[in-house]
């Protein structure tokens, strides 16, 4: 679960530093790039930016990361 967690918030630091100029070229924005964008980038291939400025991916692979925790919470505390 911890893990989880610690993925969910380095996705949500990497969305924030999108919007801060030179952020994601800095050295924890290339680890974080490398760590998050396996991830995101099926989301991105699937939902186009809205207005073409706008990308909701992000949020849509957060909540799909949410329901994956909670799906594998739920087995393991029925076989437990």
């Amino acid at each position: 679960m911890m893990l989880f967690n610690i993925y969910f918030w380095m996705i949500f630091i990497y969305v924030l530093m999108s919007w801060l100029p030179n952020a994601r070229d800095s050295f924890i924005g290339e680890l974080l790039a490398k760590l998050v964008e396996p991830y995101l980038s099926p989301f991105r291939r699937f939902i186009p930016p809205l207005f073409g400025m706008l990308d909701i991916s992000p949020f849509i692979a957060l909540l799909v990361l949410q329901f994956a925790q909670r799906g594998l919470l739920s087995i393991l505390f029925y076989f437990f």
